[in-house]
């Protein structure tokens, strides 16, 4: 069989079992691991018996993430164009770094980007970037505004770095994501210095609880907290912001797509006025690993972070990829990304999002009908589920997990422990709300 056949068969075969096989493989599985454990050989094995051998032991082994009955983290799955656009792209190998190394996907990207930031709310004008997820997309941002707020004090960070540089006061919520701060401290923002404000009972960050600026400050809001949903009033926070002139960043991983729904883009109001962006298409867009982006309104401030110069590089008018992202050498991932939209259109975006937020709901009301808590407002979807007790709640969830119908991981909120239900895949169904409930309550401990 010619590898590529049977590389496809293999995936025909993995897709077919979404709906039957465990979401968590299964200890055997897990043992068969042990097959990949060896020395580098001296002889190569060849290239079938590779694939075989992959198959065999990775595929059961594997996470299906992909299916419509996994709610960790917020994990979307892969839309089918997006996967197959995938393995094209993947066969086109192609170094989306600079435009001449391909034209094609400088095109996709551009493209994809445009369209990226039509739905998400954001200014036409703002330059866009593909990177690897939430943590790039911010720290591609931060950057970009750690420039201009030191260039307005007649600092170049890029040339004298951050000794000795002027203070620039961080403002975050209370609960802030982890990839947000990480970003951070990446730039050399001590997470000991950040001014932390007060959130109040869904994790948004409290306007009466926003310090008086007095000089400029890089201001951290979030679209979608992980644990419940709820995105940071952008409205009433901006204005306090832009009163000291200070740079709105947005840590939007998955709540800014709240705004592709006419349904749910109230909750996002007021976004579009940020200065920079970040989120992620491997969440609800649905493409493959790996996919974020980053938008800056200022094209400017985001070369002047980014950019780099050598002299066989091309030079010209053209903003290459490479000048407005961390990565240089890079993966064609506009490519999944504008397939993903060819094959949604807006109204497919936007059913994708109700739809999600649907399932939340229904998750929520028929586990609250059951006696279980629920402990957050459902807004979009994420749901936050908890027994009476901590101790039930962590033997609730281990025994979710061991029965094999769905997944769902576990988190503290406010000072409980609690069960969170994400709901970011496509390839969710009534069917499947309805059989990971029945899991859900069947384990639950008497």
């Amino acid at each position: 069989m010619d590898l590529y056949a049977q590389a496809l068969a293999a995936a025909r075969r993995y897709a077919e079992d979404r709906s039957t096989r465990a979401v968590f493989p299964t200890a055997e599985a897990l043992e068969g691991l042990g097959a990949f454990e060896s020395d580098l050989p001296d002889d190569g094995l060849a290239e079938e018996e590779v694939l075989a051998l992959l198959d065999r032991f990775g595929s059961p082994a594997s996470v299906m993430s992909s299916g419509g009955r996994y709610f960790g983290f917020v994990t979307g799955s892969s839309l089918p164009a997006a996967t197959a656009a995938h393995w094209l792209a993947t066969a086109w190998d192609q170094n989306s770094a600079l435009a001449v190394m391909s034209p094609v996907v400088a095109r996709l990207d551009d493209i994809a980007l445009s369209w990226i930031a039509d739905l998400l709310g954001i200014p036409p004008q703002a330059l866009g970037t593909f990177v690897t997820g939430a943590t790039m997309a911010n720290f591609t941002c931060l950057a970009a505004a750690r420039h201009s707020l030191l260039q307005e004090q007649g600092w170049d960070v890029e040339a004298k770095g951050m000794f000795g540089a002027p203070a620039i006061p961080v403002i975050v919520g209370e609960e802030a994501h982890v990839s947000l701060l990480k970003a951070l401290r990446l730039l050399g923002f001590g997470t000991d210095s950040l001014l932390r404000v007060p959130a109040d009972s869904q994790g948004r960050m409290r306007p009466d609880a926003f310090p008086t600026l007095t000089t400029p400050a890089l201001v951290c809001l979030q679209a979608g907290n992980v644990n419940t949903g709820a995105l940071d009033p952008a409205e009433s926070l901006i204005p306090l912001a832009r009163a000291s002139g200070s740079w709105v960043h947005v840590d939007g991983a998955f709540g800014l797509w709240a705004n592709a729904s006419a349904s749910s883009a109230p909750l996002a109001a007021g976004y579009e006025q940020a200065d920079s962006w970040a989120s992620d298409c491997h969440k609800w867009l649905n493409v493959p690993y790996d996919s974020g982006v980053a938008f800056v309104r200022s094209a400017a401030a985001l070369v002047a972070a980014m950019g780099s110069t050598a002299s066989y590089l091309p030079s010209g008018g053209t903003i290459e990829a490479m000048q407005r992202s961390p990565e240089s050498s890079r993966r064609a991932r506009g490519v999944d990304a504008w397939a993903a939209l060819r094959s949604l259109g807006k109204k497919g975006v936007a059913e994708l999002v109700d739809r999600c937020c649907h399932h939340a709901r229904s998750f929520a009301g028929r586990l609250e009908e059951a006696g279980c808590q629920i402990l957050n407002e459902v807004a979009l979807n994420q749901v936050l589920v908890a027994l009476d007790s901590d101790e039930r709640t962590t033997a609730w969830i281990e025994a979710v997990q061991r029965d094999g119908a769905c997944w769902c991981g576990g988190t503290v909120w406010q000072g409980r422990k609690a069960m969170r239900i994400s709901v970011s895949s496509w390839a969710t169904t009534r069917h499947d709300v309805k059989i990971s409930v029945e899991s859900m309550l069947r384990c639950r401990p008497a």
